[in-house]
């Protein structure tokens, strides 16, 4: 109908190399010896950019998985099913390494790849990240053990996937359980009991309240031993091919993260082996979590740059009042401000993601602990607020489900909660701080190579160093530890992005974040830029 032209709107962001179109990205694997991998991630950011795997996406997030607790005839089978189209997307990511790579291939910059490869992938369907982020992070925990190496590396290592459960399969992806409904973050009061049956196995009886990917092909379990909480691989399938007796009671209804099933389960007698010593096995299973804890800021990285990129296409479509939104000064510093985020928070990343390589210094191994801790709390606390700002760019089609961006708005606060919530790694931060001193004058090293480049930044690591010794001293340094968090990760972002970025972001960084008397306001919103950044050439990069 004639009064029915459609103009004035956006196209559709598509057939664009996601990886090549991300500047940042690039820098920072060329920065942290990673340039090896550049052919490889540009095929990658090319078929994530695609119609057909965005529409996968789209069609994995809205059909969401089903539990069958039960076949036709009666016969408990407890299986999830998924649409086809997650099954397309977690291949395609499995077979590009996102999974193990870094662990099958450990070489300089091999894990500054795996996480560009795991963040192409996020970035458009972030469900499938999950099993994939588990797998990752529980390798290097199961190729300690001899006893269950020998046969679950090969097949963890492998880069084909297959959904289906049964005997004799080449490939597998893992999964975890440690929290219970009377526990949560405090798994040491797990009930779940561990008997002993000889040859390293044991039999598990009791609950876990959340645990992730419930169709992965075994899972890393923590329970009470008679030496205490141990860790244990528990396996879906026992040794003679029949199903071990993990029961899934439900999936669990949750905000977003749709793709994925989270379940309820419940073991009666399920068959596990031993992982480590009894009693140790919070010691055993925390290589899991802090890798676990780098994908998390990964994730919310490429959540974020999910939306700054629709942002910035949007704005770059789409005139008002006589011209583009992208030359309107108010929406210039709106997108340079979520660029800024981005720009922050890939060169941290990154820059930790190096630390975790295999040939890593005793300084970098110091720094990651303090470094991944302090860069969870903070990439996961702004990337729900960042996700909110970019849809609100797109008005009232951001608020719609035909654009990615309602998605995201709700893929984001899983991050924050998985493997540790504001708190939790808040308090880590401090018992990092009082038992690990080598863990902060390796962090300090760290963002002291920028000293004296920009005399912003410097005061600012005065105000932190001065902070650290306050609360170190503090009666109830509790009450104080989100404020020192805060600045360390600012300390770090602005540190690496004087030493490396662009002079316009790295201005525009300091001066939005620590120009001020005491420093960013962390409630401070996006777009509110001070006079003199060159907020055009930052957006430019988005």
């Amino acid at each position: 109908m004639s009064t029915h032209e459609v103009f004035n709107q956006s196209p559709a962001r598509v057939d664009v190399d996601e990886y090549g179109a991300n500047v940042a990205l690039v820098e920072g694997v060329a920065r942290y010896d990673a340039a090896w991998a550049h052919e490889g991630l540009h095929a990658t950011g090319i078929r994530v950019g695609t119609a057909d795997f965005q529409a996968d996406a789209r069609r994995a997030n809205r059909n969401k998985p089903q539990l069958h607790t039960h076949d036709r005839w009666g016969n408990r089978i407890d299986e999830v099913e998924y649409d086809p189209s997650y099954h397309r997307v977690i291949s395609a990511a499995v077979a590009d390494g996102a999974h193990a790579s870094a662990f099958a291939d450990p070489r300089p910059g091999a894990n500054v790849a795996r996480a560009a490869s795991f963040m192409l992938s996020a970035q458009i369907e972030p469900g499938h990240a999950c099993p994939v982020s588990m797998t990752h992070s529980a390798a290097p925990v199961i190729a300690q053990h001899p006893s269950v190496a020998e046969e679950w590396m090969p097949r963890v290592l492998s880069r084909s996937y297959s959904p289906d459960l049964v005997p004799g399969k080449q490939s597998a992806l893992l999964g975890m359980a440690m929290t219970e409904k009377q526990g949560g973050s405090d798994v040491r009061a797990n009930t779940t009991v561990a008997v002993p049956i000889g040859d390293g196995r044991y039999e598990l009886t009791g609950h876990k309240w959340f645990c992730s990917a419930p169709m992965s092909d075994g899972f890393l379990v923590l329970a009470q031993a008679p030496g205490g909480l141990s860790c244990f691989l528990l396996p879906r399938l026992r040794e003679d091919g029949n199903r071990n007796a993990m029961r899934i009671m439900r999936l669990k209804d949750k905000l977003g993260n749709a793709s994925n099933a989270s379940s309820e389960v419940e073991y009666s007698g399920a068959v596990a082996h031993l992982l480590g010593e009894e009693g140790r096995g919070v010691r055993t299973i925390i290589e899991m979590v802090t890798n676990t804890r780098l994908d998390c800021i990964l994730g919310s990285l490429a959540g974020m740059r999910q939306a700054v990129a629709e942002a910035s296409w949007h704005a770059r479509h789409r005139a008002a009042f006589g011209r583009m939104l992208i030359d309107q000064p108010a929406m210039t510093g709106v997108i340079a401000d979520l660029q800024l985020e981005v720009e922050g928070v890939t060169a941290a990343a990154l820059r930790l993601a190096r630390a975790y390589d295999a040939d890593a210094s005793e300084q970098d191994a110091a720094f990651t602990r303090l470094g991944t801790a302090v860069m969870k709390y903070w990439a996961c606390k702004r990337g729900p607020a960042h996700a909110a700002e970019a849809l609100e760019c797109l008005g009232g089609n951001g608020y719609t489900e035909d654009f990615p961006l309602a998605m995201r708005y709700r893929e984001q606060p899983v991050m924050a909660v998985w493997e540790g919530s504001g708190n939790v790694i808040a308090l880590d931060v401090l018992r990092a701080l009082g038992r690990e001193p080598g863990a902060f004058e390796a962090f300090d090293a760290e963002v002291s190579l920028a000293r004296g480049a920009d005399a912003r930044l410097d005061a600012h690591l005065a105000r932190t160093r001065a902070l650290v010794r306050e609360v170190a001293t503090d009666a109830a340094p509790e009450a104080r530890a989100r404020e020192l968090v805060a600045a360390l990760a600012l300390a770090l972002q602005g540190s690496l992005l004087v030493q490396h970025g662009p002079a316009a972001v790295a201005d525009g960084f300091v001066a939005s974040r620590l120009g001020g008397g005491s420093g960013f306001a962390t409630g401070a919103l996006f777009g509110a830029l001070p006079a003199g950044v060159d907020a055009a050439a930052i957006a430019a990069r988005a």
